[in-house]
């Protein structure tokens, strides 16, 4: 398990040093810095182990153009799950069977959340739904809420949580969303302001990779 580190200034001037002046020796970079090679070569040593620079001999340092493994974990770490959540797509309790079905199928997705008079109730699935089929149930009669998950059964993540807590549930819990939910009132009544997704996760790694 690589551990995380925290670039220092002077690292990330380096790192902009050789980024606009490549491929460059230590002694060049510390004349910019105006300090000794001895200075920075702790420096050098970490950004060269992270994979950040490439010392190549006879030839000085060149930028990767990665970002690090550590370096990329603080960055993903500072990410909230407000910044990136997509809109929640619910149905009322009251709604049938039939209708989560046509909702699912329309917005092309694994689940849907529930709710009651606007406060998160519930999670129907697609094997929720599969089951309820193969029963043998009138679709079109049978209520949402006799078929989902009720609240406090979800996993659920809050707008101020990190992304990376919010894919570790996902992973840890094997489902596919994650509503993230709101305390509204007095009565702090749990109201769902967005959901998170694996693809959601997928996207915001594959942003990560572009901007290495």
């Amino acid at each position: 398990m690589v551990s995380t580190i925290q670039l220092s200034e002077r690292q990330e001037k380096i790192i902009k040093i050789v980024k606009e002046n490549e491929p460059i020796t230590s002694t060049e970079i510390a004349e910019k810095l105006k300090l000794t090679r001895s200075t920075i070569r702790p420096d050098l040593s970490i950004l060269t182990m992270a994979d950040i620079l490439d010392a190549r001999p006879k030839v000085g340092y060149l930028y990767t153009g990665k970002k690090g493994y550590s370096y990329i974990a603080e960055a993903i770490k500072k990410i909230k799950v407000a910044e990136v959540q997509a809109v929640p797509i619910v149905i009322d309790e009251t709604k049938s069977l039939y209708d989560a079905i046509v909702l699912m199928f329309l917005e092309d997705i694994s689940s849907i959340y529930v709710t009651d008079k606007g406060r998160l109730s519930g999670v129907v699935s697609r094997k929720d739904l599969l089951k309820s089929s193969i029963g043998g149930m009138d679709l079109n009669k049978i209520p949402v809420g006799m078929a989902m998950t009720r609240m406090p059964n979800l996993i659920t993540v809050r707008p101020e949580d990190n992304i990376l807590d919010a894919a570790n549930k996902l992973i840890e819990h094997e489902v596919d969303s994650l509503p993230v939910i709101e305390e509204i009132g007095e009565e702090k009544e749990i109201k769902i302001v967005g959901r998170v997704t694996k693809t959601t996760i997928t996207r915001l790694f594959v942003e990560f990779g572009k901007d290495q």
